[in-house]
């Protein structure tokens, strides 16, 4: 297929028909962006969570022993490089226990997949009053902090 010759209308029919199929086959929950959607189910296959409905507010899955996980993740591209998480809503309420953050290429290779506990993510995020919510950039400290564990072999297998 030529994407170069698909109109933007095309294009646009075309993600939605593989967000359709993404979502017929239990990848996805939602007909939004997938990449958040896709993270939730790698990472909850990968480390054996139950998923929690889409209106479960602070955490997106939950470990069999009551560990609540927030799920986020970012794709880097040639034109945008930023390793900045979305935001993390309602910080101080320690709605979850551990964010586990997946990093993409512009092909949807994993980079990057981190278990971070709450607490070392109030030592790197800053709080954004305009968003109302801590920020989290994936670069620098953090990555050798200790206290950070890498799930890429265990995502990527």
């Amino acid at each position: 297929m030529k994407f170069n010759k698909l109109t933007v209308k095309d294009l646009l029919q075309l993600q939605a028909s593989a967000t359709s199929e993404l979502k017929a086959r239990g990848i996805v929950r939602t007909q939004n962006n997938p990449l958040g959607d896709y993270t939730e189910w790698l990472v909850a296959r990968a480390l054996g969570l139950d998923l929690q409905s889409n209106s479960k507010a602070g955490y997106d899955a939950i470990s069999k022993d009551g560990v609540r996980f927030q799920i986020k993740g970012r794709r880097v591209t040639s034109k945008n490089s930023s390793r900045q998480l979305s935001a993390i809503r309602k910080y101080v309420e320690k709605d979850f226990d551990v964010l586990a953050a997946v990093i993409y290429d512009e092909d949807f290779n994993v980079i990057d997949a981190l278990l971070i506990p709450h607490e070392v993510i109030g030592e790197y995020a800053s709080y954004r009053k305009h968003v109302n919510a801590h920020v989290l950039v994936l670069k620098g400290s953090i990555l050798s902090d200790p206290r950070v564990q890498s799930i890429k072999e265990v995502v990527c297998s």
